[in-house]
């Protein structure tokens, strides 16, 4: 590594100067409307250089931009976002190569706590900054070749998808005349999820065993709370870039049945709306694919949240329905009531900022 030359050549390799701002990784949708029940995953042929792919620089650089337009707070080690370039000028040519030898061991996860809208807590996984580059740097590599086999009834975190799609879509399902929809809650989903199960639909698709003994260790890498790390045996950690990739590959499998059943459906993440055309077949339905997301993919419906109701008595993604032939979209009362207290919040005399700050703070 003394060699003059050869230091330079690792300089041009690396590149990770400081990078604005750029628009998440966009992903060809070609492929996604005709995606059917049938469809088979992504041929292993040619997977075998995957680690490769990630490691590369114009990935590596995209990867580096994500992670500090996304911001977020440090992980167990107090490494700041602003930090990660400096870190991997010094760093790299190690972290490179222990990717490439299948030897990266991730820092356990941060726990943090969050409160829910509609009451208690929801844990999130924060991983140190460089775990976060190098989920990044993972997770556009599989985005890219994952995400056309993808139902296209699924919206949540994918490429050019959005909520605002996945409610729209729902209001035409209702204009079409479907009277009932059946609300399915999964209890707990991020942190239930099977890690074996999820390994085996990694391994469908892609055989570079050095990708799948990173993505194992990413699952496995432990829980840092209270200042004692404890093991993880199941879930997907919120937090981590990778996560939401995860989650869509695991609900496919829904998505493939509720779609060979001919369901009028949109997911969005691991919140799922059926309509149907009567409260009566709505039972049916909330009966049988509750029935086959405990026995297939050994996950638990939250009974209390989930329900057979009108379109205009529940709500989808913040929003709910109006009644006519025509529904049009409104925002539903309970989120109203949340943006009106947050609007409380940050207006309140006492909080002693400035006009232009409180201005900031709202926009």
């Amino acid at each position: 590594m003394n060699d003059p030359r050869q230091k330079n050549q690792l300089q041009r390799v690396l590149a990770f100067a400081e990078e604005g701002r750029s628009e998440a990784p966009r992903t060809p949708r070609e492929g996604t409307e005709a995606y059917t029940a049938n469809c088979e995953t992504e041929s292993p042929a040619g997977t075998k250089q995957r680690m490769e792919e990630v490691c590369g620089r114009e990935n590596c650089q995209q990867a580096v931009r994500r992670v500090k337009a996304n911001k977020g707070s440090a992980g167990i080690d107090g490494m700041k976002v602003a930090e990660l370039p400096g870190y991997l000028k010094q760093h790299w040519p190690a972290i490179r190569e222990q990717l490439l030898s299948g030897t990266y061991r991730p820092q356990a996860v941060r726990r943090v706590e969050i409160a829910k809208p509609d009451g208690g807590m929801r844990k999130l996984g924060i991983p140190t900054v460089l775990d976060r580059f190098i989920q990044q740097a993972v997770m556009q590599v599989l985005q890219g070749r994952w995400d056309g086999t993808f139902s296209k009834h699924s919206h949540g975190f994918r490429p050019q998808r959005s909520a605002h799609q996945a409610v729209a879509k729902a209001q035409q399902y209702i204009a079409a005349g479907n009277r009932g929809v059946v609300d399915l809650d999964l209890e707990k989903f991020f942190d239930q999820v099977n890690h074996d199960r999820l390994m085996a639909a990694i391994a469908r698709r892609v055989n570079d065993k050095r990708m799948l003994k990173l993505i194992r260790a990413i699952l496995e890498s432990g829980v840092m709370e209270n200042g004692l790390v404890s093991a993880v045996e199941e879930g997907t950690p919120q937090g981590g870039p990778l996560s939401p990739l995860l989650s869509n590959l695991v609900l496919d499998e829904l998505d493939r049945e509720l779609q060979r059943r001919q369901h009028r459906f949109v997911r969005y993440a691991d919140d799922c709306n059926s309509y149907v055309a009567s409260e009566r077949a709505g039972k049916r339905v909330m009966q049988s694919v509750t029935s086959f997301i405990r026995r297939r993919l050994k996950l638990t419906v939250n009974e209390t949240k989930s329900a057979v109701a009108r379109p205009q008595e529940g709500k989808f993604l913040g929003f709910s329905f109006t009644y006519g032939a025509e529904p049009k979209r409104r925002i539903a009362p309970k989120a109203l009531l949340r943006c009106r207290q947050r609007v409380r919040e940050l207006t309140r005399r006492t909080r002693g900022i400035s006009m232009q700050q409180r201005t900031k703070d709202l926009a």
